[in-house]
């Protein structure tokens, strides 16, 4: 044990000298800097009054006032003396310090004359350690007639730095002595006494005695070694995990997305430039419960998705800032550093009055735009207030990018959904070298539905200030152009999908979203009946067969249609009746907005209606949860379900077809789909319905409910591949790299470098 202590005690006093004397060397050399910066800053201010005066009395040919001065400033503040000489480094005057050093013009002097500039640094002078300024000096026509050498004696400098290194010195040997004497006292307290019971307590069992055992705080010195081995285990089995699935898929040649390889790419393509994204939406909401403060991450397939991206490239992301908490975790320029546990990317609130909020978003964008958009024959409100409120917060988002993106020389910003359909001519008039893509989340209607919008040239003009305008689906790429086409002066070239607008060139290109792919073991086929089996329970509802909806409640997703489907379903096969149970998860949405609550109200009427004509016992044929619900409880719905029933009036895409795929691990389960979502271009194996269609849709449940396990497997074997090769990841990077390749000419017009390979 004596031994032990002594190596501590080396080993401690070694390592804290080290560290002292290491870090006395940084603060030392930070001081030294300091004293010598200092004597620089005033040797500055001096040689340049010195200069002046110095001129003026040259000008004069007042030898005697260049001597006073001379003789006034030397000795003060470390200066050991002026010299003045003429252009051919004659000496004028030269005080008696510098006499015989400094007879004639210095080199220092001559390389001021050469440059016609002032010059210094420190030198040697005779072994003496001196900071020499010399600057030429100039008659008024701004001639060269001699110079001035200022000489400040800098050897005080060494003389602080000696005082400074022996009170290190002494600090060192205090602190050697002090842990000395603690390491003793520790190693008798904690290591000493604690071991010596262990070995009494093992020399007890040797000896065959009984003797109690050890208490649990003699060892507890070794838990910081056990809390550290859990972790590392974890990482272990994580990497050799990402190692076996990396291997796998080389092996079966298959190239899947994922959130690292989307880091790699991206990074790749942006070759140094910045991302800057904009949405409503922000990725992180801190909110206030009681005198904590709570962060959450809003259910979106874009946060998962771009974040990724931020991270890679230390990007930022503007957003409205909505949480009731969010201004106290930014700092004085409203950034703040996520994600909050490592952070990786910058986020960046703007802020919105409650007038500006509810003009802009609730009623130019989601009153306005969105049934505009949706032409789910629900009439859109167009106000002049609203108007005004959404140009103001464009152009305060547009003020918030610039601030955000200045000195940046290729910044590349992407613009998210319809409440920025202003944003990218704002911002592409004040930073023409920045490309600028937005992707417009919702579908774009035919020309004659967008036509209706008193603000349509405006919202089209916006938008052309793109380089690149990202839809879901071709179609919707087609009504966009065809709208432009009629409503604006443009020249639209349908061969490459561009549109030509003041001497600015915008491409509109489909990119599909989907959502992520991970590989979910928790849900084993045999596991499937008795997780079924215990949804029900806890809703209280006897049943054997299972459907399920997912979506928000509004007028746009055919809930109502579908109950209507439902209960035809029930009357045509009778037999079903008291065994078919189909469960609406809709969570309420916007419900400061009239329609939506008349909506809610209509939805929740319509399921009481049809339980009340069919309920039995424990059995409904709908249960409506209209209430938030988080991702892992509209999962285990979608993996128990034996349909999922996606009825969208119009849509641009609908994630929930494609989130209900990958949750079916088991390859079962049957996508009911309308024919209107962006999703039905892509997953052909689902039951393509035409939701307005009451009696066909009702029939789709029945051949859903019907169809033979072998095709219920190929089906969903087909979509989960689709999904898997163009997952969240890949559209992030077909979005971003495709921007990424437009080049921006002289006059800032976007060429596509893909245009030579003959891109649609």
């Amino acid at each position: 044990m004596h031994t032990l202590s002594l190596r501590l005690i080396i080993a401690l006093i070694v390592g804290v000298t080290v560290v002292s004397l290491a870090s006395s060397w940084y603060e030392i050399g930070a001081e030294k800097d300091a004293l010598r910066s200092d004597l620089e800053r005033k040797a500055g201010i001096l040689g340049e009054s010195l200069t002046g005066n110095a001129e003026a009395y040259l000008q004069a040919g007042n030898m005697d006032a260049l001597e006073r001065m001379a003789q006034q400033f030397t000795g003060r503040d470390h200066v050991m003396g002026i010299g003045i000489y003429g252009r051919d480094g004659s000496s004028i005057v030269v005080t008696r310090a510098l006499e015989s050093d400094l007879s004639s013009s210095p080199r220092l002097l001559k390389n001021a004359f050469a440059g016609n500039r002032m010059e210094s640094g420190f030198i040697l002078l005779h072994f003496h350690r001196v900071y020499m300024l010399a600057s030429p000096l100039h008659d008024v026509d701004k001639s060269l007639t001699g110079g001035i050498v200022v000489v400040d004696d800098a050897s005080y400098i060494r003389t602080e730095i000696f005082r400074v290194w022996a009170h290190v010195f002494l600090r060192i040997v205090l602190q050697v002595l002090v842990i000395a004497a603690i390491t003793l006292l520790i190693v008798q307290w904690s290591l000493a006494g604690p071991i010596s019971r262990v070995a009494a307590w093992l020399k007890a069992l040797r000896a065959g005695r009984n003797a109690p055992s050890p208490s649990p705080h003699d060892m507890d010195f070794l838990m910081p070694l056990a809390r550290e081995m859990g972790p590392l285990a974890a990482s272990m089995r994580q990497a050799r995990a990402a190692a076996e699935m990396e291997a796998m898929l080389r092996n079966s040649n298959e190239s899947v997305w994922t959130a690292q390889r989307l880091a790699a790419d991206v990074r790749g393509k942006l070759d140094g430039s910045n991302l800057f994204v904009v949405s409503n939406r922000e990725p992180y909401i801190h909110s206030r419960h009681g005198k904590e403060i709570t962060v959450t991450v809003p259910a979106s397939g874009l946060v998962t998705a771009l974040e990724p991206v931020l991270c890679a490239c230390n990007g930022t992301w503007l957003a409205y800032g909505s949480g009731d908490a969010d201004v106290e975790t930014v700092d004085s320029h409203d950034r703040l550093a996520v994600p909050p546990e490592e952070p990786r990317y910058t986020l960046r609130r703007v802020w919105l009055s409650a007038e500006q909020e509810v003009g802009y978003y609730n009623g130019f964008a989601n009153e306005g735009l969105w049934p505009l958009c949706h032409i789910a024959h629900t009439r859109p409100v167009f106000r002049a207030s609203d108007w005004q409120h959404y140009n103001a917060v464009n152009e305060k988002f547009a003020d918030a990018l610039v601030e955000e993106i200045a000195g940046e020389e290729h910044p590349v910003v992407l613009i998210q959904d319809y409440h920025f359909a202003l944003l990218p001519r704002m911002l592409k008039r004040r930073l023409p070298h920045a490309r600028v893509a937005i992707f417009w989340h919702i579908p774009w209607p035919n020309s004659q539905s967008f036509g209706i919008c008193p603000w349509q040239e405006a919202l089209l003009d916006g938008l052309l200030g793109a380089d690149l305008i990202g839809f879901h689906v071709q179609a919707h790429c087609n009504n966009f152009l065809d709208s432009v086409d009629r409503a604006l002066e443009a020249r639209v070239d349908w061969e490459h999908f561009s549109v030509s607008r003041n001497d600015h060139e915008s491409y509109v290109r489909p990119f599909p979203i989907s959502v992520d792919s991970p590989e979910d073991r928790t849900a084993a086929a045999n596991g499937i009946d008795e997780e079924r089996n215990l949804l029900l329970a806890e809703m209280g509802i006897g049943a054997t067969f299972l459907g399920v909806g997912v979506d928000r409640l509004d007028y746009t997703k055919g809930i109502i249609e579908r109950f209507q489907a439902v209960e035809l379903f029930l009357e045509r096969y009778p037999r079903y009746q008291e065994k078919f149970t189909f469960v609406q998860i809709g969570a309420p949405s916007r419900d400061r907005i009239g329609r939506y609550a008349e909506f809610h109200a209509e939805v929740a009427f319509e399921a009481q209606r049809i339980n009340a004509r069919f309920k039995h016992g424990k059995w409904r044929p709908i249960v409506l949860r209209d209430r938030q619900h988080d991702h892992t409880e509209v999962h285990r719905f979608y993996r128990a379900a034996h349909l999922c029933a996606v009825t969208s009036l119009h849509d641009g895409m609908n994630l929930v077809a494609k989130e209900f795929v990958m949750a079916r691990q088991d390859e079962r389960g049957v996508l009911i789909l309308s024919r209107f979502t962006g999703a039905a271009r892509e997953l052909r194996d689902a039951v393509l319905v035409n939701p307005y269609d009451i009696q066909a849709t009702a029939e789709a449940i029945a051949h859903a409910l019907e169809m033979n396990v072998h095709e219920v497997a190929g089906r969903m074997r087909r979509m989960r591949k689709t999904v898997k090769e163009h997952n969240i990841y890949w559209w992030a990077s077909s979005l971003i790299g495709d921007l990424c390749e437009i080049r921006l000419s002289e006059k800032n017009r976007a060429v596509p470098a893909d245009r030579a390979r003959g891109r649609r």
